[in-house]
């Protein structure tokens, strides 16, 4: 296997490949709840990608939390958080969908040789696990080079977190060149450009085609079926980066 033929996959996971409704904003509420002892007027903006220690702490500000508190408060809730989405598992299974050409995705991306799929998300690494596990997506998924909120509140920043575990694991130097982001939100494009990989936007979330191009997207697809129309998106990213 050559390094010109490996290339890293990071998946973004919520409004990409899945979606779990209200769960995680129920999550927010009764750990802003137990945390802080009220509970909680205005919530995180939904579908915006911003990785959970930064949406924490802006619910935290938002609902009047003076910013001198928010060091203490908010690696309690990044610890609590994780063990309430865990008490939501049976919601999960039976709210949370699948997005259409999800799973054919995932297997097609998976089932190209010197392909490293994983992920680079904005979900804390527990949260993430236990929705890819819930649905079964974690079999096509490395999730041990992911990159998470856990290791970086700068999303932009997991890019070269996953390449770095990604070379350790597989013997490849992961750069530009090698590397795609496949995701649904600005806040994908942004990491992609900002962390040094092309972007795959796809419009299954609540930015549209548009906006993600003009964002800076490399392809936009307007969702994941059809996965020969994604590994063509890969393989045409890549060969432009080289």
């Amino acid at each position: 296997m050559t390094d010109a033929r490996q290339i890293l996959v990071l998946w973004d996971i919520d409004r990409t490949l899945l979606y779990v409704g209200d769960i995680d904003r129920q999550v927010y509420r009764e750990t802003f709840a137990e945390i802080v002892g009220r509970p909680a007027e205005r919530l995180p903006a939904r579908g915006t990608g911003v990785t959970m220690p930064l949406a924490i702490r802006s619910l935290l500000l938002d609902n009047g939390v003076p910013e001198a508190d928010v060091p203490g408060l908010l690696p309690r809730m990044v610890e609590l958080l994780p063990q309430r989405l865990a008490a939501h598992a049976d919601d999960l299974r039976e709210q949370g969908i699948l997005l259409p050409g999800a799973v054919a995705a995932l297997k097609a991306v998976h089932a190209q040789p010197g392909y490293v799929p994983t992920v680079a998300t904005g979900n804390l690494k527990p949260n993430a696990l236990l929705k890819l596990e819930t649905f079964h997506l974690d079999e096509f998924l490395d999730t041990e080079v992911g990159g998470y909120s856990s290791d970086n509140d700068h999303r932009p920043a997991l890019v070269a977190v996953a390449q770095k575990r990604a070379r350790a694991k597989y013997g490849t130097v992961f750069t530009r060149s090698n590397t795609v982001i496949i995701g649904d939100s600005l806040e994908d494009v942004r990491t992609g450009l900002e962390g040094g990989a092309p972007v795959i936007g796809v419009a299954s979330g609540k930015t549209t085609a548009d906006e993600l191009s003009m964002a800076g997207a490399d392809i936009v697809l307007d969702s994941l079926e059809g996965a020969p129309r994604l590994l063509d998106a890969i393989a045409t990213t890549t060969r432009k980066h080289t």
